[in-house]
């Protein structure tokens, strides 16, 4: 299984603080040094130079940010932020377009998952924890309204993080037809059907796809899935948390995987 590797960081410098960087100098000088930036908040209606540096480089490396009033950039950081607060990421991310061709390399089949909406932390990194333990190849995110990777996440996912590739895309409709285009099946985990989670054939190349406990899987990937596949439910109280659903899922890949040799 691929690992990633622990950031080396620098001793903090004034303008860094719990993985968090301000001012608008600071945060130009962590992205040109190779720090993967979590959140970017920028103070909207800065104009300038130095501001224009950052736009610029923000295009150029192609990371969101959020244009944000000033009163969130004080409630995030008391002192003079100037216009511009970022987190730094504990983790560095990954590209599944390198990851899918080394899996195939090494003679193993892929196993994927795929995280639609997952924003709570801790859920997060209890994904995590599964994941690495279930043997999955990498995690894939959406670039925008998915869960931060802090240290809160890292210790949830007791350094599974640190082991487990992430992918963080800025399209996941069009990452998913990538996987399918390399052989990979979409099996998305929904209540949207009568088949249950036992139906697919996990010993294939695969790609779980999970939903956020609120909005579920968008529509376009329910469209493009090659199953959906639901764990069947025999309580009063409708759904599972998504960290318990994605470790039924992804045992039921490892229990097809060890009763198939």
């Amino acid at each position: 299984m691929n690992t990633n590797s622990f950031n080396r960081r620098r001793d903090p410098s004034p303008h860094e603080t719990n993985q968090m960087v301000f001012g608008i100098r600071a945060v130009i000088e962590a992205i040109k040094s190779g720090k993967e930036i979590e959140n970017l908040y920028i103070q909207r209606g800065l104009t300038g130079g130095i501001i224009l540096e950052l736009r610029s480089l923000l295009k150029e490396n192609d990371i969101a940010f959020q244009l944000v009033p000033v009163e969130k950039l004080n409630r995030l950081i008391p002192k003079n932020h100037q216009g511009a607060v970022a987190f730094i990421s504990p983790i560095t991310y990954e590209e599944i377009e390198n990851i899918i061709p080394a899996i195939y390399e090494r003679g193993e089949v892929p196993l994927i998952l795929l995280l639609d909406g997952i924003t709570d932390v801790r859920n997060f990194g209890a994904i995590a924890r599964t994941a690495e333990c279930a043997g999955v190849h990498a995690l894939i995110v959406p670039a925008k309204g998915s869960a931060q990777i802090n240290p809160d996440a890292v210790k949830t996912s007791a350094g599974a993080l640190y082991r487990v590739p992430v992918c963080r895309h800025d399209n996941l409709f069009k990452t998913a037809k990538y996987l399918q285009e390399s052989g990979l099946q979409l099996v998305a985990c929904t209540e949207k059907t009568n088949d249950y989670l036992y139906k697919p054939n996990y010993t294939v190349p695969t790609a779980v796809i999970l939903g956020s406990e609120e909005n579920g899987i968008s529509i376009d990937l329910i469209r493009i899935a090659d199953h959906l596949a639901k764990i069947p439910m025999f309580g009063e109280i409708e759904s599972l948390n998504v960290s318990v659903s994605a470790g039924v899922l992804l045992y039921e890949a490892v229990r097809q995987k060890m009763t198939s040799k």
